[in-house]
């Protein structure tokens, strides 16, 4: 870390990069505690764990998503559009969450069509009518 004018230590930036300061990053800790509750109990977890636990998964997860992002838009700079591929490209080696990922994206794709098949028969019902 280099030291600031001011004696505090600051995050080093590569050159040529504009990162926005560290309080434009604030997040509303706690955002995500019901769903991450549900989870850890899913998980077998305790139905009410201890605050200070589900604070510390929520840092962990939000620390892993932010690095994720990160280094997908790494990935993504040369064609200069974040896809979803790029992610499925840095998960490559570990199979198992590439293979959770892509079933979900085959379920939400399913999801879509099956929605815009019901919207097109809702609306053959209401030419009908």
């Amino acid at each position: 870390m280099h030291a600031s004018s001011s004696g505090t230590p600051s995050k080093p930036r590569a050159a040529g990069t504009s990162q926005p300061s560290d309080a434009s990053f604030k997040r509303k800790r706690g955002m995500f505690q019901k769903d991450l509750q549900h989870m850890m109990y899913g998980f077998g977890d305790d139905p009410n764990p201890l605050p200070e636990t589900v604070a510390l998964v929520e840092d962990i997860v939000v620390e892993y998503i932010t690095d994720m992002v990160h280094k997908a838009q790494v990935v993504a700079s040369k064609r200069g559009k974040l896809l979803t591929e790029d992610f499925l490209f840095l998960i490559r080696k570990d199979t198992p969450k590439l293979h959770r990922c892509t079933e979900l994206l085959s379920m939400n794709e399913e999801l879509k069509q099956a929605r815009k098949a019901f919207e097109v028969d809702e609306e053959k019902l209401a030419t009908i009518d």
